[in-house]
């Protein structure tokens, strides 16, 4: 058994303005070192025992300052730590009502649409781990079944594979936390490469059409890009009229 007397002396509290504070650490340290006599020679430091006092000492040096002006009880040792246990750890009957939220909690988890799985992870890790610091026995392979129902369509595929080729029972979350890791790797990237060749292999036209109007001599068309070039009608004889200036197909004279 280790005697708190050997520990090393805590830290001498610093005043930083607030006197009932600093008053209260000073005079445990002080009376534990047996020196309270010189600030109040009528206190008999024989009523509270040394050991008590330093004990005391370690535990003002753990808890801030607006936590311990709360605590009603500080002439003990035990009081002190009773006065912490009652307040931050709850009752049993908080805790029954604290645990009983967190399985409901738990039961109606489920997988988001487009939510990655590690966050996933990390939100239902979260709540079991709750879970267990409230007093809840939650093993592996009711976490991973838990998974198994709770994500989404997607990974149906790999859930079927895993629980044909591994047994569930020796499984462990940071396996599954793998698994499903992976196939939403290889989910993603072939979702890239369906995306890039469909861009490769759209056909030109469907990208964009460019329509263009062309005036040269007198006369404008239509075209799709750049494949037709002008032509001057002043070299061009009709053979219907014999005139220059347009084709047969478009010649307008009546022939006399």
């Amino acid at each position: 058994m280790v005697d708190i007397g050997t520990f090393n002396a805590p830290a001498v509290p610093k005043f930083d303005g607030d006197y009932d504070h600093w008053s209260l650490v000073m005079e445990n340290l002080l009376r534990s070192k047996e020196n309270w006599g010189i600030i109040d020679p009528r206190f008999d430091d024989l009523k509270t025992t040394l050991k008590d006092l330093k004990a005391k000492n370690y535990l003002f040096q753990s808890i801030d300052k607006t936590t311990l002006k709360t605590i009603t009880q500080k002439e003990t040792t035990k009081q002190l730590w009773d006065s912490m246990k009652v307040k931050y750890k709850g009752s049993a009957r908080v805790k029954r009502a604290q645990l009983q939220r967190l399985r409901r909690t738990f039961e109606i988890l489920e997988m988001k649409v487009g939510e990655g799985v590690t966050g996933y992870f990390a939100r239902v890790m979260e709540t079991v781990n709750d879970m267990r610091n409230y007093g809840e026995t939650i093993d592996d392979v009711k976490i991973v079944e838990f998974f198994f129902r709770s994500l989404t369509d997607n990974f149906n595929y790999v859930v079927c594979s895993i629980e044909e080729s591994k047994d569930i029972d020796s499984l462990t979350v940071d396996e599954l936390h793998a698994s499903l890791q992976v196939h939403e790797r290889k989910v993603i990237e072939k979702k890239t490469e369906e995306h890039v060749l469909q861009v490769e292999n759209e056909p030109r036209n469907a990208r964009g059409r460019e329509k263009w109007t062309s005036q040269r001599g007198g006369s404008s068309f239509r075209g799709r890009g750049r494949c037709r070039s002008y032509v001057n009608r002043s070299t061009i004889n009709c053979f219907r009229c014999g005139k220059v200036g347009n084709y047969q197909f478009e010649c307008t004279n009546v022939e006399k």
